[in-house]
């Protein structure tokens, strides 16, 4: 290596020790901070994020010595030091592979022979990214550590919460509770953030995660999870190192995988494999519980194809200082009562691997354990429900303590507590201190448990202080004093979003061929004459625009996100998200004309960010945009304007309408609220929600798409309640139109509605994007119909991936943006 070597005070750029991912790169040369290895940096980072770099091999060791035999540890050394040091670390369980990169590679072949672990000896950095790119793709397979507790049978094993059984059962408990423990946007973003700041600079996952964010959807769970980014990473590293605080924080999606798995589980019995590699120590401890149970506490992937699986373990000629162990297990969907299995190829990111994926927490019988002719240790496992052990009582008694009344921080806390864990126990009673109003009962039992807490650790002057503020806060709300609060959950009732709806006399519309044009998409007159409440559409949708796969060329979109149909002009204007442009499309046309953006992604006045709506200011002859990326509303000229004006900033825009009035209305999806701007004002008024995010009928959480009616009533689809409200003008709560019965696909349900529009009648149609259909609620009714699609997701005619904007042209006919099918359809009214 023939650059000179940076001074010492450089030997290692990152500095920070925690990481969210299992697998870590370190690199050990006295000259890993120049120029050609930095580059390199950027390529390995999108194989393995987290790389620490020593120039100095006692620090190097020392490192490597203090982390976990849960971490997983790949080792790039120089041919020099890697003499050195190869033979102290070789044997350590965390360090899985080891490169030399050199200049002189017969000579250090000859020493790497000797140790196992040393995948190969490289002089070109090229060769060196392509090889640990092959062989991670199958280290993090077999490599990873499986965390799995044992319920045995023997004496004594379950006296304590910490002893063997004790950490059985209380897992159970711990999942079941966050499952049903409701997730909000104080967690999301404090989960975003965290993988933020893991992922600094690596530009990939940085792309990664802002796809998600703007992406996400529970139907997509599956096909996050199996493709290799953040969220697959992250989420598994917390799972096998039993990171309780990321767990909590990756709650919702854990919920999401879950109703996945339920939906698909599996109808008839299967058998299935999985591959794995394990110390001497780990194959003994289940050795040493053959006949007893275990929980696998997280999720557990196997194949349907045992080639499959036993061509992970690799040539078994090559000798490991590893045991090689293959999993066979026989899964019954009879035995399944509350860890649910199932083939997942139709969701998976990469649908011809077969992978059946089991959900967190679930029971094995370990049958027994043989090693075969080809020296590979074969685990016959059965899976179980939680009723076989002899724990079931126990288990059942603890489950309906948590089941009695709806979950919170304070729930959580108890279970954690009684497992032992009292940082993190004090960590979720002041987290709901936090949340609570000021004035909220719960506050006395949550003092209570502090202060007692605090005893229990010893630390008497902070069980003082918590008793302390118990007897202000009774001195100060008297009134709390005397509710009576549920000390089995926490809670004084439980609070669940008003289902109103209301109905309302028509609206005595007079037909008049030259109504005035307005700012809304629908031309109201027309539509009386083609659209009432029998109305119904084609089922096969026309491509009008895109279609063409993903793409920045004219005749494509990317990821589109909503829709304006300009009936005077035959013309539809098209917000292509990920191509950061608005596109014009002509009906009938092949390709579309970018008239905003399409200057690549930025913050300047000619670029876009991630543009999520659009409409068109007809009086002003000109586009209205939501710059999402660029936290903006700009309005852009249509007479060949190549720039664009900000005339809203600092807002988290969503969702766009303007009434007949000229008012602007805009959802802000961080703040849950939608504000108006009247014409020539420079401050908006919330017109709803405001009020932090929340289910009760003056709140929103997260809401996107938004109408205006004629009457200038305001439409919100409230995405993560899973509905539409309807707030009349000026009023200080919404009216649920249409959903509101929690997540779900029944007919009385919606999932992450998006797109929204209303016809004259005052019936809603919305996106129904976790259900892949659009639905039409009529005024009154509690019960919707689907409108199109229900299919299924996929790209035929009548069915949708992620449905998104909405709207109707003149004539009626239903145009539908299509978001991951990359295309709007058009759906044309039955006249028939």
């Amino acid at each position: 290596m023939a650059t000179a070597a940076l001074p010492n005070d450089d030997f290692h750029t990152n500095t920070n020790d925690k990481s969210l991912e299992i697998f870590s790169l370190i690199w050990l040369d006295s000259n890993v901070n120049v120029k050609d290895t930095r580059e390199t940096e950027v390529k390995l980072r999108s194989i393995i994020n987290h790389i620490k770099k020593f120039q100095d091999i006692k620090q190097c060791q020392q490192y490597i010595e203090q982390t976990s035999q849960k971490d997983r540890l790949v080792i790039i050394v120089s041919g020099r030091l890697g003499q050195e040091i190869v033979p102290h670390i070789h044997q350590l369980r965390q360090v899985i592979s080891i490169y030399v990169y050199c200049m002189d590679k017969k000579n250090n072949e000859q020493w790497a022979l000797k140790f196992s672990k040393v995948k190969s000896v490289v002089i070109d950095l090229d060769e060196l990214v392509s090889q640990m790119k092959v062989d991670h793709k199958i280290q993090k397979k077999v490599e990873e550590p499986l965390p799995i507790y044992t319920f045995t049978t023997s004496v004594d094993a379950g006296k304590s919460t910490t002893g063997v059984n004790g950490q059985f059962v209380f897992f159970q408990i711990l999942i079941d509770c966050l499952l049903r423990l409701k997730s909000n946007e104080i967690d999301r973003n404090e989960l975003f953030n965290c993988c933020q700041n893991e992922y600094a600079g690596n530009l990939t996952e940085l792309n990664n995660l802002h796809e998600f964010e703007e992406e996400y959807s529970p139907n997509k769970v599956l096909w996050w999870y199996t493709r290799e980014t953040f969220f697959y990473k992250t989420l598994n590293a917390a799972l096998r190192t039993q990171n309780i605080h990321m767990i909590f924080l990756f709650r919702s999606f854990i919920y999401d995988i879950y109703r996945q798995l339920q939906k698909s589980q599996s109808k008839h019995p299967l058998e299935v494999y999985r591959s794995q590699l394990m110390s001497i120590d780990e194959l003994d401890g289940l050795k040493n519980n053959t006949g007893q149970f275990i929980s696998i506490n997280s999720m557990f992937s196997t194949s349907k194809q045992r080639t499959t699986a036993l061509f992970l373990l690799g040539d078994i000629t090559t000798k490991s200082d590893l045991e090689r162990v293959l999993f066979e297990i026989d899964a019954d969907p009879k035995s399944v009562t509350t860890k649910p299995f199932a083939d997942i190829s139709e969701h998976s990111y990469f649908p011809d691997e077969s992978e059946v994926l089991f959900m967190i927490g679930s029971i094995f019988r370990l049958n027994n354990i043989n090693r075969n002719d080809d020296q590979i240790w074969i685990i016959k496992m059965t899976l179980c429900n939680d009723d076989e052990h002899d724990l079931k009582q126990v288990l059942m008694y603890m489950k309906e303590q948590i089941e009695s009344g709806e979950v919170n921080l304070r729930i959580l806390g108890n279970i954690l507590w009684e497992m032992g864990k009292f940082d993190l126990a004090e960590k979720y009673f002041t987290r709901s201190l936090k949340q609570l109003p000021s004035n909220d009962p719960l506050h006395i039992s949550l003092y209570e448990d502090l202060g007692k807490l605090a005893s229990q650790r010893g630390d008497y002057d902070m069980s003082m202080k918590w008793r302390q503020k118990l007897l202000t806060f009774r001195e100060e709300n008297p009134l709390a004093t005397n509710v009576n609060v549920n000390k089995t959950n926490g809670s004084i009732s439980k609070f669940n979003r008003q289902k109103l709806f209301v109905s309302k006399k028509p609206h005595q519309l007079t037909i008049h061929p030259n109504i005035n044009k307005t700012n809304n998409s629908i031309r109201q007159s027309t539509l009386v004459n083609h659209i009432n409440i029998n109305t119904k559409w084609k089922q096969h949708g026309i491509n009008i625009a895109g279609g063409n796969g993903k793409g920045n060329q004219l005749n494509q979109l990317s990821y589109p996100y909503a829709i304006y149909v300009d009936d005077d002009h035959q013309t539809i204007y098209i917000a292509d998200h990920s191509n950061h442009r608005i596109v014009e499309w002509k009906y009938g046309a092949q390709n579309g004309q970018v008239v905003a953006g399409g200057n690549g992604k930025g913050n300047q006045s000619d670029q876009l960010n991630y543009p999520r709506d659009v409409i068109v200011d007809k009086k002003n002859d000109s586009l209205i945009i939501c710059d999402g990326g660029n936290r903006r509303v700009v309005r852009w000229s249509l007479q060949n304007g190549t720039n664009g004006e900000t005339i809203i900033s600092d807002i988290n825009c969503r969702g766009l309408r303007m009434d007949k009035n000229g008012d602007l209305y805009v959802s802000d999806w961080k703040k849950n609220e939608v504000k108006r701007w009247k014409q020539g004002e420079r401050k908006g008024i919330t017109v709803a929600g405001g009020i932090r995010n929340g289910n009760h009928l003056n709140q929103l959480n997260w809401p996107t798409y938004i109408f205006v009616d004629e009457d200038r009533s305001l439409y919100v689809s409230d995405t993560n309640n899973h509905c539409v409200i309807k707030w009349m003008k000026d009023a200080k709560e919404g009216i649920v139109v249409a959903g509101g019965n929690d997540q779900g696909n029944s007919l009385t349900q919606l999932s992450t509605p998006r797109g929204v529009i209303v016809d004259h009648l005052g019936n809603v149609y919305v996106a129904d994007g976790g259900n892949e259909r659009v639905m039409r609620w009529c005024e009154g009714d509690e019960e919707g119909t689907i409108v199109i699609g229900g299919n299924g997701q996929g790209e035929q005619p009548n069915q949708f991936n992620c449905p998104k904007g909405l709207s109707f042209d003149v004539e009626g006919n239903l145009y539908v943006v299509d978001c991951v099918n990359h295309r709007i359809q058009k759906f044309y009214i039955d006249l028939n």
